[in-house]
């Protein structure tokens, strides 16, 4: 089974388009529909690898990126996105650390 190099909570980039977010979900394999992939994954990024839900930093989109375009985030800075709340409850210097369910 592939494992997936980014985690819930680390503060991504992506590689071509340079935005950077936190990841919010992943996928250890593409979990869209096959009409989503064939419209918006045009450089056909594998299917059975890690794919992550990521949170856009300074937008209040999520996006749905494979493994292949993410690179680790070094600027140690945060993230502004509304829905950070729903997800994380802080922000520790690295990233984000997941709400807790009572």
């Amino acid at each position: 089974m592939q494992t997936c190099r980014f985690s819930i909570g680390q503060i991504v980039q992506h590689k071509k388009f340079g935005y950077r977010g936190v990841v919010a979900d992943v996928d250890p394999v593409f979990s869209g529909t096959d009409e989503w992939y064939e419209i918006m994954a045009r450089s056909r990024p594998p299917r059975n690898a890690p794919w992550y839900t990521v949170l856009v930093d300074g937008r209040d989109h999520v996006t749905y990126v494979a493994e292949r375009h993410l690179a680790e985030d070094t600027t140690g800075e945060q993230i502004e996105h509304p829905a950070l709340g729903r997800f994380f409850d802080r922000f520790d210097g690295q990233g984000y650390r997941t709400r807790r369910s009572n």
